[in-house]
This record gives C-alpha cells, sequence and structure tokens, in this order.
C-alpha cells in the first residue's frame, strides 16, 4: 500500500470514527500532495510523498516558534497537535550512530576530501536518509567531517 492510499484509509476511518482533529490534518495533507501533483503534472510517488510531509513538518515547527514568542500558546500548541498527526506518517527517525554511518559511507563513495565536496556528500546521504533525519544537522555534521 503506498503512503497515499494510506492516508485516504486513514482519512476515512476518521471520518467514520468522528475524529475531526485527525481528519483535518489528513485533509491537510492530502491536499498538499495534490497540489503538488496538479503543479507539476505528475503522480507523487512514496518519496516524493514523504518531501511534501517533511516541509509541511518544518512549515509547523517555524510556525511554533513565531507563536511561542508571540505568546500565543493556544496557536502554538494547536500547531503541535498537526504536527503529530504528520510525523505520525514519516519513518522512523535515525539515530546519531547511523547517521555518522551513513556520513561516513557517502565520503567514502564521493570520495570527498574537503568542504567543496560537500554538496556531493549532502546529495548521497539526503538519498539514503529520505525523511528519516533532519538534513539541517546532517548537512552541519557533514561540514565539520569536512573541515578536519
Amino acid at each position: 500500500m503506498t503512503l497515499k492510499q494510506q492516508l485516504t484509509d486513514d482519512m476515512k476511518t476518521a471520518m467514520r470514527g468522528g475524529d475531526k482533529e485527525r481528519l483535518g490534518v489528513i485533509r491537510l495533507i492530502l491536499a498538499a500532495v495534490k497540489q503538488r501533483e496538479v503543479d507539476e503534472r505528475i503522480e507523487l510517488d512514496d518519496a516524493q510523498t514523504l518531501a511534501v510531509l517533511e516541509k509541511m513538518v518544518k512549515q509547523r515547527k517555524d510556525s511554533i516558534s513565531q507563536y511561542e514568542a508571540a505568546n500565543r500558546q493556544d496557536l502554538a500548541d494547536v500547531e503541535r497537535a498537526e504536527m503529530g498527526v504528520i510525523e505520525g506518517y514519516l519513518p522512523a527517525k535515525l539515530g546519531d550512530a547511523e547517521i555518522d554511518a551513513l556520513i561516513t559511507a557517502a565520503i567514502a563513495e564521493t570520495g570527498a576530501s574537503s568542504p567543496r565536496d560537500m554538496g556531493k556528500v549532502v546529495a548521497a546521504v539526503k538519498e539514503k536518509a529520505a525523511g528519516r533525519a533532519d538534513m539541517g544537522v546532517v548537512s552541519g555534521r557533514i561540514k565539520a567531517r569536512l573541515a578536519g
């Protein structure tokens, strides 16, 4: 079953169960997926759907920090709840040791030796860690490793 099919099935289950909050978030996810499909005139596969979900989580994190800065805890709580539902569809996050192993393998694979080669290494790691690691943290680790 693809991720989009799972989302559709979960939407139907939420409708039947009367879970309005979860239903609303799943509809937001499906709308974002559909919007990207229409914009790019393609059918999204699971990896592309995960990219949409990651983007939505990042948007929620940004909103939470802005709401908390403005002392709007009520709105931050709504964003946290939405983020929890969205994260339920993302694969389990990689641990520090697993991320380090991926970085080491990517450096060996690409033959990277200096910070100029960072782009190649990030691309190689991103391919293997899609949806399972925060690429901002990963790129920081890659930069530190290549810097010496």
